[in-house]
């Protein structure tokens, strides 16, 4: 069983229809005020093409380059046609942040603390380390600014926090940049995608540090993106490592109700979507069926694909998640809950899940999250409690909410909740998708 203790944040989107079979979901989110086009950690500006082998930008050319650099004197000029370097420190999985106060109304919001490479080199040198090659990552590159982006695992480094702190820098946890994200700012939207890839491009290389085959030091190849084993009769190659997810929203054959469920580790009230990990030798409508049986005792026929989601924000154990959503509907009604997995799984009704939506205060909870960085950057941390924001207008607290619209099972549950029953679907197929399109 997957365990999702997802804390919560803003917004929403707008959607049409999907259509399988005989079943017919609506694909349009209507929650809070910001409007969403595709999931987070997806949409990373560095990735949306790898530079051909003779680019300057590429993996390849880029590698000599920095080469060349850590190699040269300070004095002297960089090499010619070499490309700008900025690097993004990381320490224990959290990226190094920034935070700044934007608008009249002064509201905090963050930023990646991207330091150039010859910072990065100094910082080094003043700990008596001398940066390499192989210690930093090829992340990807923007050609119209000419410049390739790095990351590098600073954990065991630790008289550079000082100096960073001094900066007003700070390693922030990517799950909290995640809550405090502004989702009608789409530059922290693509950071976030971002530090998200290169968190688990990071937990991935120490992970695999020694050749899972003979047991050797395995080193980088590629700028970070495969690790090789360094034993001459084994050179085993190493990829980065995805761990496929299913997520389901199951529903009750008279689509009225949706099982949702939660653990004893998630916030208090909190209610989601089953999941469960891919088993070798199953297709992902197979896992469907049986996690949701394996759980709660619900046997599940149909099975219908929403979208899927990266997830880069689990346990370091496994770097990155894929979430594969779906919709799956029950054959059985009767619940049989696995205590070693759930605390409680319940039917909803289509009522219930609607105050779910409508009292979820994600707005609040992004401000509290970004206020949150900007006193971690000062050195003032306050410890606060996310959940404790979800309210009712009364200042009563709401007796059940749902993970924010930063994470897929949100996506499954409002698409069902805001089915247009009063509308025909052929009318609704016609219409365009903006939401699904991007997907």
């Amino acid at each position: 069983m997957l365990s999702l203790s997802l804390l919560l944040s803003s917004p929403s989107s707008s959607l049409k229809i999907l259509t399988l079979t005989k079943r017919t979901i609506f694909s349009s989110l209507t929650t809070m005020s910001i409007n969403l086009n595709s999931h987070v950690f997806t949409g990373n500006p560095l990735r949306s093409k790898t530079p051909k082998p003779h680019d300057p930008l590429s993996p390849s050319s880029a590698f000599e380059s920095l080469k060349a650099l850590l190699l040269q004197n300070p004095e002297n000029p960089p090499p010619p046609k070499s490309p700008l370097f900025k690097v993004l420190p990381f320490r224990k999985g959290r990226p190094l942040a920034s935070s700044s106060v934007t608008g009249d109304d002064v509201v905090s919001s963050w930023y990646l603390a991207w330091i150039s490479l010859a910072d990065c080199k100094g910082l080094f040198g003043k700990c008596g380390v001398q940066l390499t090659e192989r210690s930093l990552v090829y992340l990807g590159s923007r050609a119209e600014e000419d410049v390739v982006y790095w990351a590098i695992d600073v954990s065991e480094e630790g008289g550079l926090v000082p100096e960073l702190s001094r900066r007003q820098f700070c390693f922030v946890e990517l799950r909290t940049l995640m809550v405090a994200t502004d989702w009608a700012d789409s530059l922290a939207v693509g950071a976030l995608a971002i530090a998200g890839h290169a968190r688990a491009l990071l937990e991935w290389h120490n992970l695999s540090r020694f050749c899972g085959h003979c047991g050797e030091k395995t080193v980088p190849k590629e700028a970070g993106r495969r690790k090789q084993c360094s034993n001459e009769l084994c050179k085993k190659s190493i990829y980065p490592r995805v761990d496929p997810v299913v997520i389901m929203l199951v529903i009750d054959r008279e689509n009225d109700r949706a099982l949702l469920s939660r653990q004893s580790r998630f916030v208090p009230r909190m209610w989601t979507c089953l999941a469960g990990f891919i088993e070798p030798g199953e297709s992902l409508e197979e896992a469907v069926r049986r996690e949701t049986y394996e759980e709660t005792g619900i046997e599940v026929g149909e099975v219908v694909y929403h979208s899927s989601q990266p997830w880069p924000v689990g346990p370091s154990s496994m770097p990155c998640q894929l979430m594969v959503g779906f919709f799956a509907y029950a054959k059985s009604l009767e619940i049989n809950v696995d205590k070693e997995e759930l605390e409680d799984a319940q039917w909803h009704s289509r009522e219930d899940v609607r105050k779910a939506l409508t009292f979820a205060e994600y707005k609040k909870a992004q401000r509290t999250a970004a206020a949150k960085v900007a006193q971690m950057c000062k050195g003032v941390e306050k410890g606060q409690s996310l959940s404790a924001k979800f309210i009712v207008e009364s200042g009563e607290l709401a007796p059940m909410f749902i993970p924010g619209p930063f994470a897929i099972a949100h996506h499954l549950i409002s698409t069902w909740l805001n089915q247009d029953r009063s509308t025909g679907v052929e009318a609704q197929l016609k219409q365009p998708s903006s939401f699904i399109s991007k997907l």
